[in-house]
């Protein structure tokens, strides 16, 4: 009993310190991929926390906006530079863009 405790415990910590590692990881994506057009809002990228911007991209839905970004769009390239994001990070990466600073 005391081993399967353990064993449970260890996985919850595990899991806890992985979510926190990646809550990390979209900044450092934004910062390498994003940034360059969104913090300008260059060649009609919106801009990053301008919520009006993004509004009408985010009416289209979550796979819409994923396809956009896989595809590319306009001036973005597939991927929006960042070849090792996952669509979580992706998810992460426009809720971040889209939303009032904080």
């Amino acid at each position: 009993m005391k081993k399967l405790i353990a064993a449970a415990a260890a996985v919850v910590t595990t899991a806890t310190f992985s979510a926190l590692v990646q809550a990390e990881v979209p900044m450092d994506k934004y910062n390498k991929s994003c940034a360059i057009c969104h913090a300008a809002g260059t060649a009609g990228a919106p801009k990053t926390h301008d919520v009006a911007a993004w509004k009408p991209r985010l009416e289209k839905g979550d796979a819409k906006m994923l396809e956009s970004i896989h595809n590319g769009f306009n001036a973005m390239p597939p991927k929006g530079m960042c070849f090792d994001c996952n669509d979580e990070d992706y998810k992460a990466l426009i809720d971040f863009m889209s939303t009032a600073a904080k």
